[in-house]
Protein backbone atom coordinates (compact mmCIF):
# COMPACT_ATOMS: atom_id res chain seq x y z
CA UNK A 1 0.00 0.00 0.00
CA UNK A 2 1.22 3.76 -0.65
CA UNK A 3 2.15 5.73 1.99
CA UNK A 4 0.03 8.91 1.95
CA UNK A 5 0.87 12.68 0.69
CA UNK A 6 1.96 15.04 2.29
CA UNK A 7 2.97 18.52 0.92
CA UNK A 8 5.74 21.04 1.58
CA UNK A 9 6.05 24.86 0.68
CA UNK A 10 9.58 26.02 -0.51
CA UNK A 11 11.30 29.62 -0.02
CA UNK A 12 10.18 30.60 -3.67
CA UNK A 13 6.61 29.34 -3.50
CA UNK A 14 6.57 25.83 -5.08
CA UNK A 15 5.02 22.70 -3.88
CA UNK A 16 6.76 19.65 -3.57
CA UNK A 17 5.18 16.36 -2.80
CA UNK A 18 6.32 13.91 -0.39
CA UNK A 19 5.94 10.78 1.80
CA UNK A 20 7.23 8.93 4.49
CA UNK A 21 7.31 5.46 5.46
CA UNK A 22 9.09 3.24 8.46
CA UNK A 23 10.46 3.20 11.79
CA UNK A 24 14.00 5.01 13.26
CA UNK A 25 16.08 8.00 12.62
CA UNK A 26 15.43 10.13 9.58
CA UNK A 27 16.81 8.64 5.83
CA UNK A 28 15.94 11.29 3.21
CA UNK A 29 15.99 10.38 -0.46
CA UNK A 30 16.90 12.70 -3.20
CA UNK A 31 16.54 10.73 -6.16
CA UNK A 32 16.83 14.13 -8.84
CA UNK A 33 14.09 13.07 -11.64
CA UNK A 34 12.26 11.54 -13.37
CA UNK A 35 10.47 10.59 -10.34
CA UNK A 36 6.83 9.83 -8.82
CA UNK A 37 6.05 8.58 -5.40
CA UNK A 38 3.24 6.83 -6.42
CA UNK A 39 4.17 5.00 -9.60
CA UNK A 40 7.55 3.89 -8.12
CA UNK A 41 6.21 2.76 -5.06
CA UNK A 42 4.72 0.45 -7.37
CA UNK A 43 7.50 -1.31 -8.86
CA UNK A 44 8.29 -4.61 -6.83
CA UNK A 45 11.96 -3.87 -6.40
CA UNK A 46 12.00 -0.74 -5.47
CA UNK A 47 9.46 -1.33 -3.05
CA UNK A 48 11.67 -4.03 -1.64
CA UNK A 49 14.71 -2.25 -1.33
CA UNK A 50 13.20 0.79 0.56
CA UNK A 51 10.76 -0.79 2.71
CA UNK A 52 14.50 -2.57 3.68
CA UNK A 53 15.64 0.97 4.32
CA UNK A 54 12.19 1.39 6.25
CA UNK A 55 12.94 -1.31 8.60
CA UNK A 56 16.11 0.94 10.29
CA UNK A 57 14.62 4.41 9.56
CA UNK A 58 11.80 6.18 8.69
CA UNK A 59 12.55 7.32 4.83
CA UNK A 60 11.37 10.52 3.56
CA UNK A 61 10.56 10.28 -0.01
CA UNK A 62 9.57 13.57 -2.30
CA UNK A 63 9.40 14.84 -5.58
CA UNK A 64 11.26 17.34 -6.86
CA UNK A 65 9.68 20.40 -8.60
CA UNK A 66 8.39 19.48 -12.37
CA UNK A 67 8.00 15.90 -11.33
CA UNK A 68 5.30 13.36 -10.54
CA UNK A 69 3.13 15.20 -7.29
CA UNK A 70 4.73 18.03 -7.21
CA UNK A 71 4.39 21.08 -9.05
CA UNK A 72 4.50 20.49 -12.68
CA UNK A 73 5.87 23.60 -14.08
CA UNK A 74 7.54 25.74 -12.22
CA UNK A 75 9.67 29.10 -13.27
CA UNK A 76 12.90 28.28 -11.78
CA UNK A 77 15.07 25.25 -12.62
CA UNK A 78 17.96 25.35 -11.36
CA UNK A 79 20.37 23.78 -8.18
CA UNK A 80 19.73 26.33 -6.02
CA UNK A 81 16.12 26.03 -6.24
CA UNK A 82 16.09 22.20 -6.17
CA UNK A 83 17.66 22.81 -3.21
CA UNK A 84 15.03 24.52 -1.79
CA UNK A 85 12.83 21.50 -2.25
CA UNK A 86 15.15 19.56 0.47
CA UNK A 87 14.99 22.17 2.97
CA UNK A 88 10.87 22.88 2.20
CA UNK A 89 10.31 19.25 3.21
CA UNK A 90 12.89 19.14 5.91
CA UNK A 91 11.48 21.86 7.52
CA UNK A 92 8.18 20.88 7.15
CA UNK A 93 8.93 17.46 9.39
CA UNK A 94 11.13 19.38 11.43
CA UNK A 95 14.20 17.26 10.83
CA UNK A 96 17.22 18.79 12.79
CA UNK A 97 19.80 15.47 11.36
CA UNK A 98 19.38 13.22 9.11
CA UNK A 99 21.16 11.20 6.59
CA UNK A 100 20.87 11.97 3.17
CA UNK A 101 20.94 9.53 0.01
CA UNK A 102 20.91 10.72 -3.16
CA UNK A 103 21.32 8.56 -6.57
CA UNK A 104 22.48 9.79 -10.40
CA UNK A 105 20.92 13.20 -11.26
CA UNK A 106 19.52 13.80 -7.14
CA UNK A 107 23.15 13.17 -6.24
CA UNK A 108 24.88 16.86 -7.00
CA UNK A 109 21.72 18.24 -4.94
CA UNK A 110 22.41 16.38 -1.76
CA UNK A 111 26.05 17.04 -2.07
CA UNK A 112 25.18 21.08 -2.38
CA UNK A 113 22.85 20.58 0.32
CA UNK A 114 25.29 19.11 2.11
CA UNK A 115 27.60 21.19 2.04
CA UNK A 116 25.94 24.44 2.71
CA UNK A 117 23.94 22.72 5.60
CA UNK A 118 26.42 20.43 7.51
CA UNK A 119 24.49 20.87 10.71
CA UNK A 120 21.75 18.91 9.25
CA UNK A 121 23.72 16.21 7.56
CA UNK A 122 24.48 13.26 9.55
CA UNK A 123 25.92 11.51 6.71
CA UNK A 124 25.70 11.05 2.83
CA UNK A 125 25.39 8.54 1.01
CA UNK A 126 25.68 8.76 -2.75
CA UNK A 127 24.81 6.07 -5.17
CA UNK A 128 25.86 6.46 -9.70
CA UNK A 129 26.75 10.03 -8.58
CA UNK A 130 28.97 12.36 -10.14
CA UNK A 131 30.64 16.21 -10.06
CA UNK A 132 30.71 17.43 -13.34
CA UNK A 133 27.88 16.78 -15.16
CA UNK A 134 29.79 17.92 -18.75
CA UNK A 135 31.83 14.52 -18.08
CA UNK A 136 28.86 12.28 -18.54
CA UNK A 137 28.85 11.82 -21.60
CA UNK A 138 29.36 12.93 -25.43
CA UNK A 139 27.54 16.43 -26.30
CA UNK A 140 26.39 14.76 -29.07
CA UNK A 141 24.60 12.34 -26.96
CA UNK A 142 23.48 14.97 -24.79
CA UNK A 143 22.06 17.26 -27.31
CA UNK A 144 20.43 13.94 -28.71
CA UNK A 145 18.49 13.31 -25.83
CA UNK A 146 17.37 16.90 -25.12
CA UNK A 147 15.99 16.72 -28.40
CA UNK A 148 14.43 13.97 -28.23
CA UNK A 149 12.60 14.48 -24.89
CA UNK A 150 11.73 17.18 -26.19
CA UNK A 151 9.51 15.29 -29.71
CA UNK A 152 9.91 11.82 -28.80
CA UNK A 153 9.34 11.43 -25.17
CA UNK A 154 8.49 8.10 -25.26
CA UNK A 155 11.33 7.11 -27.24
CA UNK A 156 13.93 9.18 -24.99
CA UNK A 157 12.26 7.06 -22.04
CA UNK A 158 13.43 3.63 -24.23
CA UNK A 159 17.16 5.29 -24.33
CA UNK A 160 17.36 6.65 -20.70
CA UNK A 161 16.02 3.17 -19.88
CA UNK A 162 18.11 1.45 -21.47
CA UNK A 163 21.04 3.64 -20.27
CA UNK A 164 20.11 2.84 -17.16
CA UNK A 165 19.87 -0.73 -17.27
CA UNK A 166 20.27 -2.72 -20.11
CA UNK A 167 18.57 -5.73 -18.75
CA UNK A 168 15.70 -3.81 -17.61
CA UNK A 169 12.43 -5.27 -17.40
CA UNK A 170 8.60 -4.69 -17.38
CA UNK A 171 7.53 -2.79 -14.75
CA UNK A 172 4.74 -0.15 -14.27
CA UNK A 173 7.42 2.93 -13.41
CA UNK A 174 8.74 2.27 -17.22
CA UNK A 175 5.61 2.11 -19.28
CA UNK A 176 6.05 5.03 -22.20
CA UNK A 177 2.27 6.02 -22.26
CA UNK A 178 2.56 6.84 -18.62
CA UNK A 179 5.90 8.95 -19.41
CA UNK A 180 3.51 12.06 -18.84
CA UNK A 181 2.21 11.27 -15.98
CA UNK A 182 5.81 11.39 -14.33
CA UNK A 183 6.81 14.47 -15.73
CA UNK A 184 6.20 17.12 -19.17
CA UNK A 185 8.79 16.80 -21.95
CA UNK A 186 9.63 20.12 -21.57
CA UNK A 187 10.32 20.01 -18.30
CA UNK A 188 12.10 17.24 -18.74
CA UNK A 189 14.58 18.39 -21.20
CA UNK A 190 15.28 21.88 -19.23
CA UNK A 191 16.41 19.09 -16.17
CA UNK A 192 18.18 16.83 -18.26
CA UNK A 193 20.00 20.15 -19.75
CA UNK A 194 20.74 20.93 -15.95
CA UNK A 195 22.31 17.33 -15.05
CA UNK A 196 24.85 18.27 -17.88
CA UNK A 197 25.71 21.77 -16.82
CA UNK A 198 25.77 20.91 -13.20
CA UNK A 199 29.11 21.17 -11.51
CA UNK A 200 29.17 20.42 -7.81
CA UNK A 201 33.21 20.23 -7.31
CA UNK A 202 33.16 23.10 -5.10
CA UNK A 203 30.25 21.84 -2.68
CA UNK A 204 31.88 18.37 -2.86
CA UNK A 205 34.79 19.76 -1.23
CA UNK A 206 32.97 21.23 1.41
CA UNK A 207 31.21 18.28 2.56
CA UNK A 208 31.71 17.41 6.04
CA UNK A 209 29.74 14.50 7.23
CA UNK A 210 30.77 11.13 6.43
CA UNK A 211 30.12 10.18 2.64
CA UNK A 212 29.68 6.84 1.61
CA UNK A 213 30.00 6.65 -2.76
CA UNK A 214 28.56 3.88 -4.35
CA UNK A 215 28.87 2.97 -8.34
CA UNK A 216 28.12 -0.19 -10.36
CA UNK A 217 31.11 -0.52 -12.69
CA UNK A 218 29.74 -1.22 -15.84
CA UNK A 219 27.10 1.82 -15.33
CA UNK A 220 26.17 3.13 -18.90
CA UNK A 221 24.57 6.18 -17.04
CA UNK A 222 26.91 7.61 -15.29
CA UNK A 223 30.42 5.93 -16.26
CA UNK A 224 32.15 4.43 -12.95
CA UNK A 225 35.00 7.44 -13.49
CA UNK A 226 32.89 9.66 -12.44
CA UNK A 227 31.95 8.43 -9.13
CA UNK A 228 35.56 7.96 -8.11
CA UNK A 229 35.96 11.76 -8.96
CA UNK A 230 33.46 12.62 -6.94
CA UNK A 231 34.53 10.28 -4.15
CA UNK A 232 37.99 11.91 -4.33
CA UNK A 233 36.43 15.20 -4.14
CA UNK A 234 34.96 14.89 -0.46
CA UNK A 235 37.08 14.42 2.46
CA UNK A 236 37.54 11.09 4.01
CA UNK A 237 34.83 9.69 1.43
CA UNK A 238 34.74 5.81 1.07
CA UNK A 239 34.19 5.29 -2.15
CA UNK A 240 32.89 1.02 -2.78
CA UNK A 241 32.56 -0.69 -6.46
CA UNK A 242 29.50 -2.98 -7.16
CA UNK A 243 29.10 -4.99 -9.98
CA UNK A 244 26.53 -5.03 -12.48
CA UNK A 245 25.05 -3.16 -15.34
CA UNK A 246 22.02 -1.51 -13.45
CA UNK A 247 23.06 2.00 -12.44
CA UNK A 248 19.00 2.43 -9.85
CA UNK A 249 20.42 0.76 -6.81
CA UNK A 250 17.43 -1.70 -6.12
CA UNK A 251 17.85 -3.27 -9.49
CA UNK A 252 20.65 -5.91 -10.61
CA UNK A 253 22.17 -6.93 -6.90
CA UNK A 254 20.06 -4.73 -4.98
CA UNK A 255 21.28 -6.94 -1.61
CA UNK A 256 24.83 -5.68 -2.25
CA UNK A 257 23.67 -2.27 -1.95
CA UNK A 258 21.55 -2.50 0.97
CA UNK A 259 25.29 -4.76 2.26
CA UNK A 260 27.39 -1.68 1.89
CA UNK A 261 25.01 0.82 2.72
CA UNK A 262 23.91 -0.68 6.20
CA UNK A 263 28.53 -1.48 6.75
CA UNK A 264 28.68 2.55 6.34
CA UNK A 265 25.18 3.19 8.43
CA UNK A 266 26.28 0.86 11.30
CA UNK A 267 22.96 -1.22 10.52
CA UNK A 268 22.04 -4.38 8.70
CA UNK A 269 19.82 -3.90 5.93
CA UNK A 270 18.19 -7.22 3.84
CA UNK A 271 15.51 -7.00 1.62
CA UNK A 272 12.62 -9.55 1.59
CA UNK A 273 12.60 -12.65 -1.12
CA UNK A 274 11.06 -11.63 -3.70
CA UNK A 275 8.63 -13.46 -5.83
CA UNK A 276 9.82 -15.53 -9.22
CA UNK A 277 8.16 -13.54 -12.02
CA UNK A 278 5.26 -15.06 -13.08
CA UNK A 279 5.16 -17.38 -16.03
CA UNK A 280 3.20 -16.57 -19.63
CA UNK A 281 0.27 -19.68 -20.61
CA UNK A 282 -2.72 -19.64 -22.62
CA UNK A 283 -2.65 -17.37 -25.92
CA UNK A 284 0.80 -15.39 -25.98
CA UNK A 285 2.16 -13.01 -29.16
CA UNK A 286 4.91 -13.80 -30.66
CA UNK A 287 7.60 -11.15 -31.88
CA UNK A 288 10.58 -12.10 -33.65
CA UNK A 289 13.38 -9.29 -34.72
CA UNK A 290 16.09 -10.04 -37.02
CA UNK A 291 19.15 -8.09 -39.11
CA UNK A 292 19.15 -6.87 -42.19
CA UNK A 293 22.51 -8.25 -44.03
CA UNK A 294 23.76 -10.34 -41.24
CA UNK A 295 26.08 -12.48 -43.72
CA UNK A 296 27.47 -8.83 -45.02
CA UNK A 297 28.00 -8.02 -41.70
CA UNK A 298 29.77 -10.93 -41.22
CA UNK A 299 32.15 -10.80 -43.88
CA UNK A 300 32.15 -6.98 -45.73
CA UNK A 301 32.79 -5.43 -41.94
CA UNK A 302 35.45 -5.67 -39.39
CA UNK A 303 34.65 -7.86 -36.55
CA UNK A 304 34.35 -5.04 -34.01
CA UNK A 305 31.62 -3.10 -36.17
CA UNK A 306 29.51 -6.14 -37.09
CA UNK A 307 29.42 -7.11 -33.42
CA UNK A 308 29.01 -2.96 -32.54
CA UNK A 309 25.86 -3.70 -34.40
CA UNK A 310 24.23 -6.19 -32.82
CA UNK A 311 24.91 -4.95 -29.48
CA UNK A 312 23.17 -1.90 -30.88
CA UNK A 313 19.70 -4.14 -31.67
CA UNK A 314 20.04 -5.84 -28.73
CA UNK A 315 20.70 -2.33 -26.61
CA UNK A 316 17.25 -1.60 -28.60
CA UNK A 317 15.23 -4.33 -28.92
CA UNK A 318 15.85 -5.50 -25.02
CA UNK A 319 14.90 -2.13 -23.60
CA UNK A 320 11.54 -2.14 -25.39
CA UNK A 321 10.90 -5.37 -23.89
CA UNK A 322 11.27 -3.94 -20.66
CA UNK A 323 9.06 -0.91 -21.32
CA UNK A 324 6.31 -3.29 -22.69
CA UNK A 325 6.37 -6.50 -20.51
CA UNK A 326 7.74 -8.78 -23.10
CA UNK A 327 9.77 -11.31 -21.84
CA UNK A 328 12.66 -12.52 -24.34
CA UNK A 329 13.01 -16.35 -24.88
CA UNK A 330 16.06 -16.77 -26.76
CA UNK A 331 18.52 -14.66 -29.01
CA UNK A 332 18.92 -16.24 -32.34
CA UNK A 333 22.11 -14.82 -33.16
CA UNK A 334 20.90 -12.34 -35.38
CA UNK A 335 17.96 -10.94 -33.68
CA UNK A 336 15.77 -11.88 -30.60
CA UNK A 337 12.48 -13.54 -30.03
CA UNK A 338 10.41 -12.66 -27.49
CA UNK A 339 7.28 -13.47 -25.71
CA UNK A 340 3.99 -11.47 -24.74
CA UNK A 341 0.43 -11.69 -23.14
CA UNK A 342 -0.86 -8.79 -25.41
CA UNK A 343 -0.71 -8.49 -28.48
CA UNK A 344 -1.28 -4.61 -28.08
CA UNK A 345 1.72 -4.55 -26.28
CA UNK A 346 3.71 -6.67 -28.46
CA UNK A 347 2.64 -4.44 -31.98
CA UNK A 348 3.17 -1.18 -29.61
CA UNK A 349 6.83 -2.57 -28.80
CA UNK A 350 7.64 -3.31 -32.50
CA UNK A 351 7.00 -0.36 -33.15
CA UNK A 352 9.01 1.51 -30.19
CA UNK A 353 11.97 -0.91 -31.45
CA UNK A 354 11.94 0.22 -35.39
CA UNK A 355 11.45 4.56 -33.88
CA UNK A 356 14.59 3.79 -31.63
CA UNK A 357 16.75 1.89 -34.24
CA UNK A 358 15.65 5.07 -36.82
CA UNK A 359 16.96 7.24 -34.04
CA UNK A 360 20.11 5.33 -33.53
CA UNK A 361 21.20 7.09 -36.89
CA UNK A 362 23.02 3.50 -37.68
CA UNK A 363 22.44 3.27 -41.81
CA UNK A 364 23.85 -0.59 -41.15
CA UNK A 365 20.65 -1.25 -38.62
CA UNK A 366 18.12 -1.79 -40.22
CA UNK A 367 15.66 -4.53 -38.36
CA UNK A 368 13.06 -6.76 -39.52
CA UNK A 369 10.30 -7.47 -37.12
CA UNK A 370 7.57 -10.58 -37.36
CA UNK A 371 4.40 -10.73 -34.91
CA UNK A 372 2.27 -13.78 -34.33
CA UNK A 373 -0.14 -15.02 -32.04
CA UNK A 374 -0.96 -18.98 -30.71
CA UNK A 375 -0.63 -21.04 -28.19
CA UNK A 376 2.94 -22.73 -28.14
CA UNK A 377 4.10 -25.46 -26.29
CA UNK A 378 6.42 -24.09 -23.68
CA UNK A 379 9.58 -26.44 -22.23
CA UNK A 380 12.87 -25.50 -21.10
CA UNK A 381 12.49 -22.19 -20.94
CA UNK A 382 11.56 -21.93 -24.45
CA UNK A 383 8.69 -21.89 -26.94
CA UNK A 384 7.71 -24.40 -30.02
CA UNK A 385 5.32 -24.88 -31.97
CA UNK A 386 3.27 -23.50 -35.47
CA UNK A 387 2.75 -20.43 -34.06
CA UNK A 388 6.24 -19.46 -33.16
CA UNK A 389 7.61 -21.27 -36.60
CA UNK A 390 4.79 -18.65 -38.18
CA UNK A 391 5.95 -15.45 -36.34
CA UNK A 392 9.63 -16.76 -37.79
CA UNK A 393 8.86 -16.97 -41.31
CA UNK A 394 6.46 -13.44 -41.05
CA UNK A 395 9.67 -11.88 -40.05
CA UNK A 396 11.54 -13.09 -42.84
CA UNK A 397 9.02 -11.46 -45.24
CA UNK A 398 9.37 -8.36 -43.87
CA UNK A 399 11.79 -5.98 -45.25
CA UNK A 400 14.54 -3.56 -43.25
CA UNK A 401 12.22 -1.38 -41.53
CA UNK A 402 9.30 -2.96 -41.27
CA UNK A 403 6.85 -4.47 -39.13
CA UNK A 404 4.61 -7.48 -40.57
CA UNK A 405 1.89 -9.48 -38.85
CA UNK A 406 -0.72 -12.12 -39.67
CA UNK A 407 -4.40 -11.63 -39.24
CA UNK A 408 -4.72 -13.27 -35.35
CA UNK A 409 -2.43 -10.26 -34.01
CA UNK A 410 -4.57 -7.89 -36.25
CA UNK A 411 -8.15 -8.99 -34.91
CA UNK A 412 -6.17 -9.09 -31.05
CA UNK A 413 -6.05 -5.42 -31.53
CA UNK A 414 -9.33 -4.68 -33.20
CA UNK A 415 -10.92 -1.24 -31.18
CA UNK A 416 -7.33 0.06 -30.01
CA UNK A 417 -6.70 2.37 -32.42
CA UNK A 418 -3.89 0.08 -34.63
CA UNK A 419 -3.27 0.73 -38.02
CA UNK A 420 -3.00 -1.90 -40.23
CA UNK A 421 -2.20 -2.29 -44.04
CA UNK A 422 -3.23 -5.29 -46.08
CA UNK A 423 -0.28 -6.71 -47.63
CA UNK A 424 -2.02 -9.63 -49.01
CA UNK A 425 -2.09 -13.21 -49.34
CA UNK A 426 1.77 -14.51 -48.94
CA UNK A 427 3.16 -18.46 -49.02
CA UNK A 428 5.43 -18.60 -46.22
CA UNK A 429 8.48 -20.70 -46.64
CA UNK A 430 7.71 -24.01 -45.21
CA UNK A 431 3.61 -23.67 -45.13
CA UNK A 432 1.72 -25.27 -48.10
CA UNK A 433 -1.68 -22.36 -47.66
CA UNK A 434 -1.04 -18.97 -48.55
CA UNK A 435 -1.53 -16.07 -45.39
CA UNK A 436 -2.91 -12.48 -45.43
CA UNK A 437 -0.07 -10.70 -44.03
CA UNK A 438 -0.26 -6.98 -42.18
CA UNK A 439 1.59 -4.65 -41.99
CA UNK A 440 1.95 -2.22 -38.86
CA UNK A 441 3.58 1.37 -39.73
CA UNK A 442 5.45 2.86 -36.89
CA UNK A 443 6.84 6.44 -38.47
CA UNK A 444 4.96 9.73 -37.10
CA UNK A 445 2.90 11.18 -39.92
CA UNK A 446 3.74 14.90 -40.89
Amino acid sequence: MATPIQYAMTADGVRIAYCLHGDGPPLMYVRGWVSHLELLWADDAFRSFFEALGRRFTVVRYDARGNGLSERHPERLDVDALVLDIEAVADSLGLDRMTLYGTAFGAPIAVTYAARHPERVSRLVLDGAYARGADIATKEWKDRLVETLRVMPDAALLLLTHRTNPEARASPFRQPERFRELISPEVAARLYTLAYELDVAAAAAAVRAPTLVLHRRQSLSIPIRQGQILASLIPGARFVTLEGTQHNPWEGDAVATLRAMGEFLGVELTPEAGSAPAVVSGTVTILFTDLTGSTRLAHAMSDARAQDVRRTHDTIVRAALAEYGGAEIKHTGDGIMASFSSAFRAVECARAIQRSAALAGDADLRVHIGLNAGEPIAEAGDLYGTAVDTAARICHEAGPGEIFCSDVVRQLCAGKGVEFRDRGPVTLRGFEEPMRLFEVPWREEP
